[in-house]
């Protein structure tokens, strides 16, 4: 992803954990925070509990693909955090896919109608 769609500084991701409305299913926890800006950033928190680093950056790999993928479809004026839970660690990208969909939807940002 290019450098204005990520979320690296701790005062931004503070901003979005005190003032984002959060939403979550098992395997992620999304925090959504609406922003004045023109297209979407994202933050991506996978804990050293969940693997190794390589598992990690797999993770946070199939997580910016699923952005990547649906980025016409999400709400673009809005920062999102995602937090991955110990059971992505095992999941392969349709699992990943599945479950970060489910949970976009829960949070209502993903303007897409699946079957």
């Amino acid at each position: 992803m290019k450098k204005e769609f990520r979320i690296k500084d701790n005062k931004d991701f503070q901003t979005v954990f005190q003032k984002g409305i959060s939403t979550a299913n098992r395997q992620f926890v999304v925090y959504v925070l609406e922003k004045e800006q023109t297209h979407f950033r994202i933050g991506l928190s996978v804990s050293k509990k969940i693997g190794n680093a390589v598992t990690r950056n797999r993770i946070k790999r199939l997580i910016r693909q699923f952005f990547l993928e649906h980025q016409e479809h999400l709400d673009q004026n809005k920062d999102y955090i995602v937090i991955a839970r110990k059971p992505t660690s095992v999941m392969d990208y349709y699992e990943v896919t599945n479950s970060l969909r489910h949970v976009m939807k829960l949070a209502k940002v993903l303007k897409m109608k699946y079957k």
